[in-house]
């Protein structure tokens, strides 16, 4: 483990993923992260590192071999210096009894800490510093007190893994909230199925933030989906907590989460970042796509939502300026009348229903929710994105909505469907088709699609407009007076639609 010598191949760049929620982090973006740490770290024999989601031992073996580099001439017996990183300055927390066992392995080169194999001398007991206790989850109503699991799908015989990962179960009475750590570091679990409709699931990963921080290190930084920048289910105020934290020093963006986790589809991409205890101020952020990177200092909570990329930032101050009414308070929510996807047309009717395959009949009197627009002019658009997972295409450009249509009166849609507005005159509405299929709106919807779902918080940025005109493309880029490097960085993110036929 800490021998740089016969290094090739690393095990630990060949496992594979347990699922797309729980994925093992490869050593070259360990050290990615790890980088971004102060390098006198690497010299302090004082120094305490926590990995507290710990699945390999990734984390703690890289920490080590900076550490038996950095000490070397201040500890130079190499059993001297090993001893001392494994028992005072290395620490892990396991998410499974399985991961613990692995864990061990790769620091300590051996399951059993005090083993006759393990490369530390003195540990008394078989887990040394990396732990695991098999926890239950505390239910109240259905769910977990501490992570939200679902206890239908969670509570479970002795002897299954329950998923009630330590760290975020534990109160303060427990040994590693008795300890100073200068380092929190690691790569949680995102997610827990939630036994929604379809694969539905609970963000779990802004539980291990916000227990790392009542730990006080000096430095935070963990690996997360980036989905929270601007979507999530339940993560409105952890994004908000996070936006309004002038610590976070930096946050390394990778829109396409393949390029950390070859093979795993995470919608929206893939981040870390750096939080500091005793530095604040404007982040840097640094995105990531297709081994290029772009750079941008500022300050988090300019807009409600992280603005991915820092090019666009201009583009959307110039939108702002305006001081125009969003889109989303006039776009609808979902199931605009009442009626979930699964609803299908009947065998007669005196009102037209549009689902997913088409066109057929249906009752007005069992229209319960939004009657009072069935006889308007209406837009509509798919509430699934027409990029999967909201990625760009190998081309790196976004379609955004997969169709926009028009409802004539006396039509209804399922929730397949959001409604982005409403008239009496189908000019108007067919101007509004129009004016959602530009480029330049689409990359407005696009600054906050992270996920394959489009709802109406997604047209937070796009303004609304006079509908007794035409909007092209060149209109819009003149009304916001966007530069030729602000329209080429739209053109150049966003495919062309079909438009409505005058």
């Amino acid at each position: 483990m800490l021998n740089n010598k016969n290094y090739n191949p690393d095990v630990l760049s060949c496992l594979a993923n347990l699922s797309s929620d729980e994925v093992f982090t490869s050593p070259k973006l360990v050290n990615q992260v790890l980088d971004m740490l102060p390098p006198d770290l690497w010299h302090d024999k004082n120094a305490r590192f926590l990995d507290p989601m710990s699945k390999t031992g990734v984390f703690l073996r890289e920490i080590s071999k900076r550490l038996m580099e950095g000490l070397e001439k201040e500890i130079p017996d190499r059993q001297s210096r090993i001893d001392h990183i494994c028992q005072q300055q290395v620490f892990g927390i396991s998410i499974t009894e399985l991961t613990a066992l692995i864990s061990r392995r790769s620091v300590y080169c051996s399951k059993i800490a005090n083993g006759k194999y393990s490369i530390c001398n003195g540990f008394e007991n078989v887990q040394g510093n990396i732990r695991f206790e098999r926890i239950e989850h505390f239910w109240i109503n259905g769910s977990c007190q501490f992570c939200g699991a679902n206890q239908e799908v969670y509570e479970r015989d002795e002897g299954l893994e329950t998923y009630a990962y330590p760290f975020i179960h534990a109160n303060e009475s427990k040994e590693f909230f008795q300890m100073k750590f200068d380092v929190i570091v690691g790569n949680p679990p995102y997610q827990l199925n939630d036994k929604g409709f379809g694969r539905s699931a609970t963000p779990i990963y802004q539980h291990f933030i916000h227990q790392a921080k009542k730990l006080k290190p000096r430095f935070l930084s963990m690996i997360i989906p980036s989905r929270w920048f601007a979507g999530g289910k339940g993560l409105d105020s952890f994004r908000q907590e996070m936006l309004n934290d002038d610590q976070i020093r930096k946050i390394v963006d990778f829109s396409d989460a393949t390029e950390c986790f070859p093979g795993v589809d995470i919608a929206g991409g893939i981040c870390y970042f750096l939080w500091e205890k005793d530095s604040s101020g404007p982040c840097e952020i640094v995105n990531m796509y297709r081994g290029k990177e772009s750079k941008t200092i500022r300050q988090l909570n300019e807009f409600p939502t992280l603005v991915r990329d820092g090019k666009d930032v201009s583009i959307i101050r110039k939108v702002q300026a305006k001081k125009e009414k969003s889109m989303v308070t006039q776009v609808s929510s979902r199931k605009p009348f009442g009626l979930p996807t699964n609803t299908r047309p009947l065998r007669n009717g005196n009102i037209q229903l549009r689902w997913n395959e088409g066109v057929g009949p249906y009752q007005r009197n069992l229209v319960k929710i939004g009657s009072e627009i069935i006889d308007s002019w209406k837009v509509i658009t798919s509430k699934v994105s027409y990029d999967h997972a909201g990625q760009p295409d190998k081309n790196g450009l976004r379609k955004v909505l997969s169709i926009v249509e028009i409802l004539p009166p006396g039509t209804i849609c399922t929730e397949t469907y959001i409604i982005a507005g409403c008239f009496n005159d189908e000019f108007l509405a067919k101007n509004l088709a129009n004016y959602l299929k530009t480029k330049f709106v689409r990359f407005l919807i696009s600054q906050l699609s992270f996920s394959q779902d489009i709802t109406k918080d997604r047209f937070y940025f796009v303004p609304i407009l006079d509908m007794n005109r035409v909007w092209t493309d060149s209109l819009l880029y003149k009304r916001y007076d966007l530069t030729e490097q602000e329209i080429t960085s739209v053109e150049s993110k966003i495919k062309p639609m079909e438009k409505e036929n005058e």
